[in-house]
């Protein structure tokens, strides 16, 4: 058997913010779906192949502890540093540069709620 990714969930304060910034790098809006109780939207942002980050906005929550155990989202682009110029992002964390031991050029930014995304663009 083999699985098939398809879906991250990251729980966000704003989606109509989130959504924005994700739509910066490329992905499009797909569907969303509200819990039976009305407390949660999700709503879902995909690649071209389909692949979905699943940005779920409880009402009433705007803080979230990152944890330990959960670490990046990996984007790849066609230019680390044109996106990086470009992208509306919360804080850079790692400055556009080479990482010779992954054959890459990447960089590390922040979401509107501090999720880590690293941005590579192969060598």
């Amino acid at each position: 058997m083999q699985a098939k990714v398809l879906h991250t969930c990251l729980n966000v304060a704003d989606a109509s913010e989130s959504i924005a910034f994700y739509e910066q790098l490329g992905l499009e809006r797909s569907w969303q779906f509200t819990t039976a109780d009305d407390a949660t939207t999700n709503y879902y942002v995909a690649d071209n192949d389909g692949v979905e980050i699943q940005l779920s906005e409880t009402d009433g929550r705007t803080d979230f502890d990152m944890g330990t155990g959960w670490d990046h989202l990996a984007f790849g682009v066609d230019d680390v540093d044109e996106v990086v110029e470009s992208l509306d992002h919360y804080g850079v964390v790692k400055e556009p540069g080479p990482q010779p031991e992954a054959d890459a050029y990447t960089a590390f930014v922040r979401d509107p709620d501090g999720h880590l995304i690293e941005l590579i663009e192969p060598l």
